[in-house]
């Protein structure tokens, strides 16, 4: 019940203590009943004025998890497009509630039908390490947005960030609307399992395998966000100057920690030399002063993952592929400068597993069929890049691979459009949200249908007769 609830949610729980919440949650939603429109838009707009407020908390608490991450690079990626999604769904919400009317059979004419997108009660949101932020609040406002309550669960690897998360929500939403819960894999694992209305997982492949296992146990409807190996194909004799620089911003953002940045690229065997100067001059370009130290380049997150990312250095050395590395790195910073792979081989563990890291193997391919092949080879990725001017080669890619999202001559940007829906396919992901989709994602469809006092189904009921026949033999003609 709401008052077995106190008026806050203490974030280092225990995963008994779980059920309680969502119990208290749920019972709140259906006494409440959906909120209208106006209380929507009125709590996302106190999330964005609260995140707002506390920018400065936030990117110091980024700085502080990562121990080295531009404050400028946090506020572009994180919360500029949390703000702006904010902004979308305020917008638009309204629309996306009014009821949908839908066609009646000619038969039924005198009856009407309409669809109304139903909030599907209490969702769980479990948000992940490299965009700490966005990727719990932007779909915390995509919950409000389409009426529900709300469990985060953010990451235990960015606890100064997940306490930022905490006072942010704290600061607008009672516990029985969002309650915000932090601890380890075993907490993960006890959230995960939880019989939600609905779970929203940003994460690994490997872990959305279990969260949805564990969500299957309860038919509890999944969104899971993952990642994969997202491949560039250069179409050959395109700018390479256009390409690196551009390849640079999508691989160097946040070190590469990022689930939709380019894993590796595909170019012509003629353009391999010209690319690896190109995307050196375009790095150093960007961070002219270096990467220990940098006000603008990112660390990779902890020691941990800087070994993982070194050991697919030597592994990949050790098989032969040739390592241009563009600047120092701090073992103790955990800081690692860009490393370009060349002469790469498939059975390189980097090409195995997805990067995650600023490490860019180039594959090479002598007839785009050949980089189409390679491309279906693999899991389906979580993002697409292309860079050409051939309207038939670029088409010929897009139409006979598979992907999430895709950007043509660029990288990252898609995730910018609030009207595209985000989301993966296979190994890279279930379902998709963002915008209207997310709405959609996080609502029930229920169809309705007004009986009018004349129709046929008044004539295909007992007792049976001939008039019975000839309808019935009418429709089936």
């Amino acid at each position: 019940m709401e008052g077995a609830m106190p008026d806050s949610v203490s974030a280092h729980i225990a995963p008994a203590d779980l059920s309680p919440i969502l119990d208290c949650q749920r019972a709140a939603f259906l006494r409440a009943g959906p909120p209208g429109a106006a209380q929507r838009r009125a709590d996302l707009r106190r999330l964005k004025a609260e995140i707002l407020r506390r920018r400065t908390e936030i990117v110091q608490a980024l700085k502080t998890d990562f121990g080295q991450r531009s404050e400028r690079e946090s506020a572009i990626v994180e919360l500029i497009p949390l703000v702006q999604s904010i902004d979308y769904l305020v917008r638009h919400l309204g629309r996306w509630m009014r009821p949908e009317r839908r066609h009646v059979s000619l038969y039924f004419r005198s009856g009407s039908a309409w669809v109304v997108r139903q909030p599907v009660g209490v969702v769980g949101i479990i948000a992940p390490w490299n965009y700490p932020v966005s990727l719990a609040l932007v779909p915390l406002a995509t919950a409000i947005a389409a009426g529900n309550r709300a469990m985060i669960k953010p990451s235990e690897l960015t606890p100064a960030t997940s306490a930022i998360i905490e006072k942010i929500v704290q600061a607008v939403f009672p516990p029985q609307q969002v309650a915000v819960v932090t601890g380890d894999a075993e907490l993960g694992a006890a959230f995960s399992a939880l019989p939600f209305d609905h779970i929203l997982f940003t994460g690994s492949t490997a872990v959305g395998r279990k969260v949805a296992a564990a969500a299957a146990r309860n038919l509890t409807p999944v969104t899971l966000e993952l990642g994969g190996k997202s491949p560039a194909v250069i179409e050959p004799g395109f700018p390479m100057r256009r390409v690196a620089d551009r390849m640079a911003f999508g691989k160097l953002t946040n070190a590469g920690q990022t689930c939709i940045a380019p894993d590796y690229v595909l170019l012509h065997e003629d353009d391999k030399e010209s690319f690896a100067t190109a995307y050196q001059d375009a790095a150093g370009q960007l961070y002219p002063g270096g990467y220990v130290g940098s006000p603008d380049y990112t660390a990779i997150l902890n020691p941990h993952h800087y070994q993982r990312l070194n050991g697919l250095i030597q592994d990949a050395e050790a098989h032969g592929a040739r390592i241009i590395r563009m600047g120092s790195d701090s073992p103790a910073d955990h800081v690692l400068a860009p490393v370009l792979l060349l002469d790469v081989t498939p059975e390189m563990a980097v090409m195995q597993e997805e990067i995650f890291g600023p490490i860019l193997p180039v594959v090479t391919y002598r007839t785009p069929e050949e980089a189409i092949a390679f491309i279906n080879a693999r899991p389906r990725p979580l993002a697409l890049y292309y860079f050409g001017d051939n309207p038939s080669v670029r088409d010929r890619v897009l139409k006979n691979t598979i992907s999430g999202n895709v950007t043509l001559n660029g990288t990252l940007l898609h995730i910018a459009q609030d009207d595209l829906p985000f989301g993966g396919v296979g190994d890279s992901g279930i379902g998709a949200y963002h915008g209207k989709e997310g709405f959609v994602a996080l609502t029930h469809p229920r169809g309705i249908y007004r009986q009018g006092r004349f129709n046929a189904a008044t004539l295909l009921q007992p007792p049976f007769g001939k008039i019975t026949d000839f309808i019935t033999n009418f429709i089936l003609r």
